[in-house]
């Protein structure tokens, strides 16, 4: 089976204006990244409802879906998506999978009580996170909190990461590598995904290669980078460790493709020798055991 481990997906007062409502509800960096046009005028990424989602998994051939939340700056944006998500997963639990959005600025207790409410709503994991953009930072009390009840439960963490030496962007934010080869050798038994390649960070600093709870995710992949980044990322890593992830709805071939599709990321995928295990079996058993 097919997995797309890096998914979006938003609650119907986002999908309806997202600009507007980001305004209202004070996600500025939602808006930098998500609400933007290109220089030709049309938008960064859809906003599909879940039916439509569903859909274009059909189109592409994909069988599970991995719907993370984003890194809100409002915890009580957090919580939201996080309900939402959860109707998501109750409503197809043989096509969805879904982690949950966090923020501990909103203080230890309101902070666990929603992973435990989010654990109860079905999410298996937490993400995409990114300290860097949320106001916190890698070494937070309130963060080591949260990943340590992720240890306790054995909950994957998925960490947005940039590449330092990507091109600038509305909304980037520099991510710098070593923190998140820290945060993986404090917490050895949180199984950490670094999305976006990780932002190239074992063919950076080999030494992460030596750290097993370090996993890498696809998405965005082709705004970034030549397809030739299959060959040279799995040259370095092992194949196991490496998760496919489109992330969808954002349109990942601007110049070709009218809207955001998953069908043609996969064949570049399959084209660059991506083989079960990183196009589903390690998702599956990552996420589902």
């Amino acid at each position: 089976m097919i997995i797309d481990s890096h998914v979006h997906l938003y609650p119907p007062e986002v999908n309806r204006d997202p600009a507007g409502w980001a305004a209202t509800n004070g996600e500025p960096r939602f808006a930098a990244l998500c609400t933007r046009l290109r220089t030709d005028g049309r938008p960064v990424q859809s906003f599909p409802s879940v039916d439509e989602l569903l859909r274009e998994m059909d189109r592409a051939g994909v069988g599970r879906a991995v719907l993370l939340g984003w890194y809100w700056e409002k915890p009580a944006t957090c919580s939201r998506q996080n309900r939402f998500l959860g109707q998501c997963v109750r409503a197809h639990p043989d096509r969805l999978t879904a982690f949950a959005a966090i923020n501990p600025l909103a203080g230890h207790v309101p902070t666990l009580q929603e992973m435990h409410r989010s654990r109860d709503d079905g999410l298996i994991g937490l993400g995409e996170l990114s300290p860097h953009a949320q106001g916190y930072a890698m070494d937070d009390a309130g963060f080591h909190d949260v990943l340590t009840l992720a240890s306790d439960w054995k909950l994957p963490v998925n960490l947005h990461v940039t590449d330092p030496e990507g091109r600038d962007f509305p909304g980037r934010v520099a991510t710098p590598l070593t923190e998140f080869v820290a945060l993986a050798r404090v917490f050895p038994k949180v199984n950490f995904i670094l999305a976006h390649w990780g932002g190239l960070l074992p063919l950076r600093e080999p030494a992460v290669r030596e750290l097993k709870n370090v996993f890498y995710d696809t998405a965005a992949s082709p705004l970034m980078y030549e397809p030739e980044i299959w060959s040279r990322f799995l040259a370095a890593v092992p194949a196991d460790h490496v998760l496919f992830g489109s992330d969808f709805p954002l349109n990942l071939y601007p110049k070709s493709e009218a809207q955001a599709e998953m069908a043609r990321f996969l064949a570049e995928a399959r084209a660059a020798g991506a083989g079960d295990a990183v196009l589903g079996g390690n998702a599956a058993r990552l996420f589902m055991g």
